[in-house]
């Protein structure tokens, strides 16, 4: 067995030529970026593609009814519970090649490699991709259907930014949305779930370190809120006479700083991302402020608080400037904890191969965080270098891709024999 698993090696240029192939779909020649969102012809396009991949790797191919793509690797004990790892192959508009992407990649590598070597685990191993984590309509779509999170009303009434419904472009797809009710997997059925992934901040590039180990996720609940005063002339309204939606909007932002340090923590993040000011005339004053509220933290106690004092100051500035104000629960999502003894594994392997890593929360919301409800779920980042990510500047070294996919085999190596259970127990 020894002998199989130090046979199982990782191949760099195989992983790079998936890479080539993968980002040329989608890809816009003008702006360089990819455009493979989700349920497109280019994201059908690379499932395909990755079905294909799968097979020449010789996995066991899959797609369930929320099209979610899986390539299984059969174990010594298939009644055991799977391993499942992977991430998403869908992308924003205009994004960078890495994002979702690494993760299935690195993972179908590993599971190439030991099917290569010819080691056959004990617990089944699953490379899944995961359909529309990135939002075109609503986010994670894939892997709530996966964890029973998907409801009926989801499917009836989720639409895109274009008004275009989730029902029907399914239907044009050839599937019946009602089947993506039918994905959701047994948690008894799982051991645990992995997922490797840029870093998507600077942290580990300015750092210098090569992997970073995932503690928690961060929650978040987002807000549209708009802030209603009376809109009129500019030239001809006393300042101590108007209703100033504007003024309003930005004291709310102006109290931001204060009301993370009072009441957050230092993963505590806050921010304003979109704003719109009507009528939007330049001789007017602004009768009706809009804006979006992104909070977020990896405590839910932090974040309820975070919540009740946010409403707090926007009723206490309508109220002093003589606004109406309402605001709108867009989503919310709770953070979660990953699974201590699988980060144990993930430390213990990163010492024995040299690597230079830390313990670290991820700011952004990923399937992980829906696979976290029902199985131990971990996580793993490279560096992003310069922190960007979401666009075509988005990038990794090959090193470090190659530093982070070989934690991903020994952790798979060791978890695919003791599973999650086991291991705490060592």
């Amino acid at each position: 067995m020894v002998e199989t698993k130090e046979r199982a090696e990782v191949s760099l240029p195989r992983l790079q030529r998936r890479f080539k192939e993968l980002s040329d779909i989608g890809l816009d020649p003008e702006v360089g970026g990819l455009y493979r969102m989700a349920f497109t012809q280019e994201d059908m396009e690379a499932r395909s593609w990755l079905e294909k991949e799968m097979e020449d790797a010789g996995l066991v191919v899959a797609r369930d009814g929320a099209g979610n793509v899986s390539g299984v690797l059969e174990g010594r004990e298939p009644d055991l519970p799977r391993i499942l790892i992977g991430s998403h192959l869908d992308t924003v508009p205009c994004a960078g090649t890495l994002d979702g992407s690494l993760g299935v990649l690195s993972a179908l590598e590993c599971l190439h490699a030991m099917n290569e070597a010819g080691f056959k685990p004990k617990h089944s191993l699953e490379v899944i991709s995961f359909s529309d984590e990135e939002g075109r309509f609503g986010g994670m779509f894939g892997s709530q259907a996966v964890t029973g999170k998907l409801t009926p009303e989801t499917l009836h009434n989720a639409k895109d930014l274009n008004g275009v419904k989730l029902a029907d472009v399914l239907e044009r797809r050839g599937m019946d949305p009602w089947k993506a009710l039918e994905a959701v997997r047994d948690p008894k059925s799982l051991e645990c779930y992995l997922e490797l992934h840029i870093e998507q901040g600077p942290v580990l590039d300015v750092a210098r370190e090569q992997v970073g180990l995932v503690e928690d996720i961060t929650g978040l609940f987002k807000w549209s809120v708009t802030l209603r005063g009376e809109a009129n002339h500019a030239g001809t309204t006393p300042m101590d006479m108007r209703q100033d939606a504007f003024f309003g909007m930005a004291e709310f932002a102006y109290q931001i700083d204060r009301v993370l340090e009072e009441n957050g923590s230092e993963r505590s993040r806050a921010t304003v991302g979109k704003a719109e000011l009507l009528p939007g005339s330049a001789n007017t004053v602004p009768g009706e402020a809009n804006f979006s509220l992104d909070v977020r933290d990896t405590d839910p106690e932090i974040l309820r608080q975070l919540s009740d004092q946010f409403r707090r100051a926007l009723s206490a500035i309508a109220r002093r400037r003589n606004l109406m104000f309402e605001f709108t629960v867009e989503s919310e999502i709770e953070p979660v904890a990953c699974s201590r003894p699988m980060l144990d594994v993930l430390e213990e392997k990163a010492k024995d191969l040299g690597l230079a890593y830390r313990r670290m929360p991820s700011g952004a919301a990923h399937d992980a965080q829906m696979m976290a409800t029902i199985t131990p779920t971990v996580m793993l980042f490279v560096p992003s270098r310069g922190g960007k990510s979401h666009s075509p500047q988005e990038w990794t070294s090959w090193d470090d891709i190659f530093a982070g996919t070989n934690l991903l085999m020994e952790t798979l190596l060791e978890l695919s024999e003791t599973g999650v259970t086991d291991s705490q127990e060592a």
